[in-house]
């Protein structure tokens, strides 16, 4: 849908701007009846199954597949994963060398968000009727970034070192992710901090998992924003960087599959870059909380199982035929077409509905005075950017081949992931649109794939 629902305000607000959110879980029974009934993952006992588990995942794709061992399909499937499994706690998973270089990179991000220049432009408007200002200069950030990276190999460092700490860089991603966690919400009991509604619902396991404050801000740095697109998503592509230089390294050569999964996902992340207001209008901006959900998703999640492909190829070679490796690269090609046609469409008409390119689209209006397409990419499917999102996904475990069932993690993840962001859509914004979302549904009635589902 193209008009994501905007909830709450930032912790630091006009002076005069009073927000009653605390109050009304607290002492409304209605609204801690609403909020008894509207746990998503499971409740609090699905928030700390997740927070147990994910974690685990990140440092279990390590050992499952590496240089020490891959798992496998097929009669020695059994043994291989017998043999990942004697291997865990043979490295140390710790190193404060490595905590220091995580730590180091969120801060360098951080201030880059801060001091360079760029547009700043306004965010949704807030329930009081305000809007908060952000800077535009992540594409500026990458560039710097991949720069410095570039001359930090030139000049007697080696990204390397990405691939040898890649699983104590991975727990000190998780340790901090942690206690930023903790501050934001330690920092959303404080009187001048707006609340996500759904996460203040007054069970601590819970609220911690999806978010508490809604935009916790120190100065101009706003801590959502900031880790959305810059620490992970640049940090993946350096990560994939890094893997590519060990592969040069240990073999003198970089491999097309490896040249192919850096190309699919640097183009990937330096998109998100250079369409970074589109993040603005999200769901994860505009209605959850910054919590352990967001902070773990964006600063460890997302740049360690992400850059899984490229880690695995430092020690495996797929064995793929020109032909694959053309025909992986295409697929990409398709993918990014549908991902970003429709999402320029949709942002498009979403900031200027008279414009040539989106004119002639046909659109519901609903009776809150928005409108929802109807024609277009959007008239295929409901999600149809989630489609290309998933094809592109499948083409980097592609540039694996056979090597091991471990490399399809990401797309497997992603489906569901996918599945469960669309689920949630329909949700709010069945509640957002009522009688006018049934009609929308009725005309785009499929979600992903046309004819299909």
């Amino acid at each position: 849908h193209l008009d994501q629902p905007a909830f709450g305000m930032a912790c630091r607000r006009p002076n005069g701007v009073k927000d009653n959110s605390v109050a009304m879980h607290a002492s409304d029974p209605a609204q801690s009846h609403h909020a008894q009934h509207s746990y998503e993952f499971g409740g609090p006992i699905g928030a700390a199954c997740i927070m147990l588990s994910l974690p685990l995942v990140v440092v279990g794709l390590y050992f499952g597949c590496g240089a020490h061992n891959c798992i496998t399909l097929g009669e020695n499937a059994a043994e291989s994963v017998l043999q990942a499994m004697a291997v865990v706690g043979s490295q140390p998973l710790w190193s404060w060398h490595a905590s220091a270089v995580v730590t180091g990179w969120v801060l360098l991000q951080a201030a880059l968000y801060v001091l360079l220049p760029g547009r700043v432009v306004q965010g949704v408007k807030l329930r009081d009727g305000t809007r908060l200002q952000y800077p535009m200069n992540g594409h500026l950030a990458f560039w710097l970034s991949l720069v410095g990276a570039l001359l930090l190999q030139l000049f007697g460092g080696s990204l390397g070192y990405l691939y040898e700490y890649y699983l104590q860089l991975a727990v000190a991603s998780i340790a901090l992710s942690l206690l930023i966690s903790v501050w934001s919400y330690a920092i959303s009991f404080s009187n001048n901090c707006a609340l996500a509604e759904g996460g203040a619902t007054g069970n601590v396991v819970y609220d911690f998992f999806i978010g508490r404050a809604l935009n916790p801000r120190v100065g101009t740095l706003d801590f959502k924003v900031c880790c959305e697109l810059r620490p992970g998503l640049i940090g993946w592509m350096l990560l994939n960087m890094g893997m590519a230089v060990k592969q040069r390294e240990m073999h003198s050569s970089v491999s097309w599959p490896m040249a192919c999964v850096n190309a699919f996902q640097a183009l990937y992340v330096w998109d998100a870059l250079y369409f970074e207001q589109a993040i603005l209008t999200t769901m994860d901006i505009t209605t959850d909380g910054f919590g352990f959900m967001l902070a773990f998703g964006d600063l460890t999640w997302v740049p360690f199982t992400y850059s899984l492909q490229a880690r695995i190829l430092v020690d495996f070679d797929p064995q793929l035929s020109s032909l694959s490796v053309v025909a992986i690269a295409l697929l990409n090609v398709v993918g990014y077409v549908i991902f970003r046609a429709s999402n320029l469409q949709k942002d498009t008409f979403r900031r200027d509905p008279s414009d040539a390119a989106v004119a002639h689209l046909k659109f519901l209006k609903t009776a809150r005075g928005t409108n929802l397409l109807v024609s277009g990419w959007w008239g295929v499917a409901r999600k149809i950017n989630y489609t290309g999102d998933w094809i592109m996904g499948l083409a980097w475990s592609l540039t694996c081949g056979a090597i091991s069932p471990i490399a399809y993690f990401y797309p497997i993840y992603f489906a569901v992931l996918l599945i469960h962001r669309a689920s949630r859509d329909n949700y709010f914004c069945a509640l957002k649109y009522g009688e006018d979302w049934n009609r929308y549904k009725a005309a785009v009635p499929y979600v992903f794939i046309p004819r299909v589902i």
